[in-house]
């Protein structure tokens, strides 16, 4: 039996549980997600108060020590996918749970700044509960409803990244910066009870059997649609990081009162994050009704086109309802992203081309900052949102051409 009847023999419409399991993945993944951003408004002081005086030094190793996470995940998300593949998602889930649970937890007792930035570390070889999520419900739920799931579980990931720094600024002086992480570390462990005793995943041994004899990227026919996902997965992430360290500067230019430019470039930077989280499931639904590469070359040419007139804004307002928009546009791209990946590989191989696709997107985050730093500093800020429109166009434009022409495997399935 070929890995492929092996795959169809274990295919199902989706597990009776995939309501259950979507609500107990949203909760994980949003609180998980708010202990890894709640450190962001007091990370230097705790990194002071671990030894560091000089000022250079404290603010170098708080990028060493925030940047460590998302270094370490981006390794291990596709081995993380791969053993998901071959023992179960929701074990996957589990590990990751308990894992971060220690980890941050511990991160309340550090010691030095040496030990903060191995517990870092550790938080993203150990972790992955969001991107192991994203496998979970992918497989787990029917393809007919599979972008809507996978755009309400964006939606409470993205819910996270925005409350995590607000919650992160509100603790510490009620509890102090080490109570914090406790605290983050005991809602992450109620996450680990809900996930260890509420998921239920249906085994199969066939779909085992499959992964274990081949399973990653040599068992999918057609490669081409899942590097267009990887390429978009990575744009994405690019567009949004981009802009990110000039916003300030750039905010400045715009604002008449030095003071109110931190809490502009605050709203700034947050309107793109509520924008996606509005419309995240809504075009999850669309596409399951359109088709997920529609939506997908949409939202890459309308974001693209809305990254124009903000290199020409004359005000703080018009920014913010521009990045409201663009971010309201790219909401809908992950859980396509993801549906693309689950619609185009066998069964046997999803958690580790899921977790590939997770790396490019970490590579884009990355990335994204940096040129966009660079861009910014010596070539000008309107640069870099025309740069940026201009690879957003260009990605459209290369995810129509590569879609299926197959109706059955573009569409709904």
């Amino acid at each position: 039996m070929t890995d492929t009847q092996l795959d169809a023999a274990s295919a199902r419409p989706g597990s009776i549980h995939w309501k259950r399991n979507l609500t107990i993945s949203l909760i994980g993944s949003f609180t998980t997600i708010v202990a890894m951003t709640l450190l962001l408004p007091f990370l230097p002081l705790y990194v002071e108060e671990l030894g560091v005086s000089d000022h250079a030094a404290i603010v170098q190793w708080s990028g060493i020590a925030y940047g460590a996470t998302f270094f370490a995940a981006a390794l291990v998300a596709p081995l993380w996918g791969r053993l998901g593949d071959i023992y179960g998602r929701k074990l996957m889930l589990v590990r990751a749970s308990l894992g971060m649970t220690l980890a941050i937890s511990l991160m309340g007792m550090a010691g030095n700044v040496w030990q903060l930035v191995a517990l870092r570390l550790f938080v993203g070889l150990a972790g992955g509960y969001a991107s192991g999520s994203m496998v979970l419900v992918a497989t787990q739920t029917p393809k007919d409803r599979s972008a809507w799931a996978l755009g309400v579980l964006s939606s409470g990931i993205m819910a996270g990244n925005l409350v995590g720094p607000l919650i992160g600024g509100a603790l510490p002086p009620i509890i102090g910066i080490r109570g914090t992480f406790l605290a983050a570390g005991g809602m992450i462990f109620l996450s680990f009870l809900a996930t260890a005793f509420l998921i239920k995943e249906e085994k199969s041994p066939a779909r085992k059997k499959a992964a274990k004899a081949s399973g990653g990227w040599k068992s999918i026919a057609d490669k081409r649609p899942v590097i267009a996902m990887l390429a978009t997965g990575m744009l994405l992430m690019f567009a949004n990081m981009s802009i990110e360290p000039i916003i300030t500067v750039y905010v400045a230019q715009l604002v008449p009162v030095e003071s109110q430019v931190t809490m502009v470039s605050g709203i700034v930077m947050s309107a793109a994050a509520l924008g996606s989280i509005l419309s995240a499931s809504w075009l999850g639904k669309l596409a399951d009704r359109i088709g997920h590469w529609p939506v997908i070359s949409g939202a890459l040419a309308v974001a693209g086109l809305l990254l124009i007139p903000q290199a020409f804004v004359t005000s703080s307002w018009q920014l913010i309802i521009l990045r409201f928009l663009m971010g309201a546009a790219l909401g809908g791209l992950l859980p396509c992203i993801a549906a693309v990946i689950r619609h185009s590989v066998p069964d046997s191989a999803a958690g580790s081309i899921l977790g590939l696709s997770i790396s490019s997107q970490y590579v884009g985050q990355v990335a994204g900052p940096i040129l966009g730093g660079f861009v910014g500093g010596h070539i000008g800020m309107r640069a870099v949102f025309l740069g940026t429109s201009v690879l957003l166009l260009g990605g459209a434009a290369y995810a129509w051409m590569v879609r299926p022409r197959d109706e059955e495997t573009s569409g709904p399935a």
